[in-house]
């Protein structure tokens, strides 16, 4: 039987140039004083962890890991939502996910993409490094602007979205793989991944690659109006690792989960997601 351990924080939304934000250190120890048992690094910002060294590095990550533990913490996970996003994104959304990527690799999305699989990939062996089995990632989208689409998508269109996508991340997974490192695909609105039958689709198109799993967070599903309880029904044993936070659905009568910019200034406790944990 698995027991739960934690619970850890996700730091992404945390750190940042003032203390105690400001480095690995600092930042653990202000966790560790809120009562938190690990952390979820993100594996993007260098203030907290240079990943490429990481990955190339078991004495660099050893350090890594010497700052968490003599804070009395653990690395729960390292995450790569960021780069996961870079390796499959529809030119449409260029200019919003260039901030993603090195100032230099700005609108050269060729170089960004492979410098997002590159990291993905030094996330997966600096996992290894840490003794960790598991990374949190977002699939990328190249699919979710036919959401509700008008006109309608030609036939044959998701499935050609699908089979690219998993010609993408299969490399990845056989990377991961090699390493004994599953990635759970934080399950999510604006990514191709977003749903179980979405999950299913990518599973299948990766001919069910043993590495492919899925991060659970039931807020995500709040705002698709899912049954959240009974995905884990259906996809238990997929799920490696979950994020919690509050979360609760507010309709509006002016707008709802595709409302405008400007509603959700007014409004933002519309959809409220407090927080982003892991557990």
């Amino acid at each position: 039987m698995k027991t739960i351990k934690g619970p850890a924080i996700f730091l992404a939304q945390f750190v940042g140039d003032k203390k105690p934000f400001n480095n690995l250190k600092n930042i653990c120890d202000w966790a560790k004083k809120l009562g938190y048992k690990a952390i979820q690094i993100p594996s993007w910002d260098d203030r907290l962890i240079n990943i490429t060294k990481a990955g190339e590095s078991k004495t660099y990550c050893d350090e890594i890991k010497g700052i968490v533990n003599e804070a009395g913490l653990e690395i729960s996970e390292l995450a790569t939502h960021l780069q996961g996003q870079l390796i499959a994104s529809h030119y449409a959304y260029d200019t919003m996910f260039d901030s993603f990527a090195p100032k230099e690799l700005q609108n050269n999305v060729k170089g960004r993409t492979e410098w997002a699989i590159s990291q993905v990939k030094s996330a997966a062996s600096a996992s290894k490094n840490l003794g960790i089995d598991v990374m949190a990632s977002f699939s990328g989208s190249l699919l979710f602007h036919t959401m509700y689409p008008w006109p309608q998508r030609p036939k044959g269109l998701v499935e050609a979205g699908f089979k690219e996508l998993a010609s993408r991340w299969t490399p990845i997974l056989d990377h991961c793989k090699d390493n004994g490192v599953d990635i759970c695909y934080e399950l999510h609105p604006g990514e191709d991944l977003h749903d179980g039958v979405t999950f299913e689709r990518f599973l299948k198109a990766t001919n069910n690659h043993s590495s492919a799993k899925i991060l659970y967070d039931p807020s995500h599903f709040v705002l698709q109006q899912m049954d959240y309880l009974k995905f884990i029904d259906y996809y238990h044993e997929y799920i490696k690792m979950f994020h919690v936070k509050d979360a609760e659905f507010n309709p509006s009568g002016k707008s709802g989960v595709y409302g405008g910019y400007q509603d959700w200034i007014d409004r933002p406790g519309r959809f409220r997601s407090l927080g982003d944990g892991q557990s």
